[in-house]
């Protein structure tokens, strides 16, 4: 296994530990500043909202990535996911993402993520 592979595996980890326990500080560490999220209702945030966003508790619990298949070409990187989680009414359901990465100044950032559910 590459080095870079095992830095987007452990990152990708990260990244949906953060998301599940509303960790601004980790998202603060492994974001791009040019960061852009689409969320599950259709809207783009930057940077700065998505923080804000991650610093609200989600109603969502059991958060978990499976099926993830992450490409690296050169400096980028895409991964795909299919996620599992537990609603807020407790019902078993499902979703996806796609986050792209990019190595800047020898450290992966995330620059992009798109969440459908």
């Amino acid at each position: 296994m590459s080095n870079d592979l095992e830095q987007l595996t452990a990152l990708n980890r990260d990244y949906v530990a953060s998301v599940q326990n509303s960790d601004v500080k980790r998202f603060d560490e492994i974001l791009a500043p040019e960061f852009y999220c689409s969320n599950p209702d259709k809207s783009l945030v930057d940077r700065a909202a998505f923080l804000e966003q991650t610093a609200r508790p989600i109603a969502i619990r059991n958060l978990h990535a499976h099926d993830v298949i992450i490409r690296i070409m050169g400096d980028f990187a895409i991964i795909h996911a299919a996620t599992s989680y537990t609603t807020a009414d407790g019902q078993q359901a499902t979703g996806r993402y796609t986050d792209c990465w990019a190595k800047m100044n020898g450290r992966w950032l995330a620059v992009s993520a798109h969440v459908s559910r």
